[in-house]
């Protein structure tokens, strides 16, 4: 039985699509402010794996709440309904590359970092 190699990148979803880039998708539960859904050349859009709206706005991209954020953001996807989201961007994802899109603009701490681990297994 062979081992499923997953290519899990993050990009802002406001950056103009790659070729590299494989099955592209959003992974914000909002829509990204002034973007058109034909210029986000998406596969898809996710909303299942963006971290509740509570603790997004707990959060608020305060860099010095990311290692809190992580630890919340990781209980959450660990829910039945998050847990089915990671599933479903791994069965995207196959033996290709999968890019999760944010509107975030420090993607670096971003929820989306911390999915793409989820996604690859190494959470």
């Amino acid at each position: 039985m062979g081992t499923t190699r997953r290519e899990v990148r993050v990009r802002r979803v406001y950056e103009e699509p790659d070729g590299a880039d494989g099955v592209r998708v959003l992974v914000d539960r909002v829509w990204p402010r002034g973007m058109r859904k034909e210029q986000a050349g998406l596969d898809a859009w996710e909303k299942e794996a963006a971290p509740s709206a509570e603790l997004r706005r707990w959060y608020g991209h305060r860099r010095e709440r990311y290692p809190d954020f992580a630890e919340r953001y990781r209980a959450e996807l660990a829910r039945p309904e998050r847990r089915a989201a990671v599933d479903r961007l791994r069965e995207r994802a196959g033996d290709g590359v999968l890019t999760l899109l944010t509107a975030t603009r420090d993607v670096e701490y971003s929820h989306a970092v911390l999915l793409a681990e989820a996604v690859r297994g190494e959470e």
